[in-house]
């Protein structure tokens, strides 16, 4: 699993993902491999860690929401300044050194909405769904307003990198790790 596309997470009880953390044992010694469980977190706690980052000095990234590379770095970093476990995930202790209560940041579980379809997308939604993607570095074609395969690909690589179902789709939880409003889809980023 790339680094990048590893999910960031809090490690708290529940109907959480599960995600195995396989280390190389020789074969007569292998146990089964441990467990941990991850929630994602939405746009507006990844702003809260972000900016707590930030202000301890950790983060010079922009407050986006978004959790990318520069994010994990600096969490690695806050936690190994702070004498924590550095494991490049949100966890409890981590959470609570950085002043941030875990239960605040994990929201409820989001109900089903429906995922846009590229006939009900007008073209001005188009071109940002492009042109957000293209300033997260996942599309390289012209922002022409025109869904086609590209830009399909763009967004299935997005959701890969992110930890999201790849199909391709629009779903409000891709616009949201986009930093785009689900509910209004041709407003700006976050």
């Amino acid at each position: 699993m790339k680094r990048s596309a590893m999910l960031f997470g809090l490690l708290l009880g529940g109907p959480l993902l599960l995600s195995p953390l396989l280390a190389p044992v020789p074969a007569a010694a292998q146990a089964p491999p441990a467990l941990t469980y991850a929630q994602p977190l939405g746009p507006e706690a990844v702003n809260r860690v972000q900016d707590r980052l930030r202000q301890a000095g950790a983060y010079s990234g922009r407050v986006d929401g978004i959790w990318g590379p520069d994010s994990q770095t600096a969490l690695e970093r806050y936690q190994q300044r702070n004498g924590l476990q550095v494991t490049g995930q949100l966890n409890q202790a981590t959470a609570t050194v950085l002043g941030l209560n875990p239960a605040d940041l994990v929201g409820g579980p989001p109900g089903p909405a429906p995922a846009a379809s590229a006939e009900t997308l007008s073209e001005a939604v188009v071109r940002n769904v492009q042109g957000r993607l293209r300033s997260l570095g996942f599309y390289r074609s012209g922002v022409d307003g025109i869904w086609g395969p590209t830009t399909q690909a763009a967004i299935e690589q997005f959701q890969q990198g992110r930890g999201l179902q790849p199909n391709g789709q629009l779903t409000p939880a891709t616009a949201a790790a986009m930093g785009l409003d689900p509910n209004n889809l041709a407003a700006p980023a976050r």
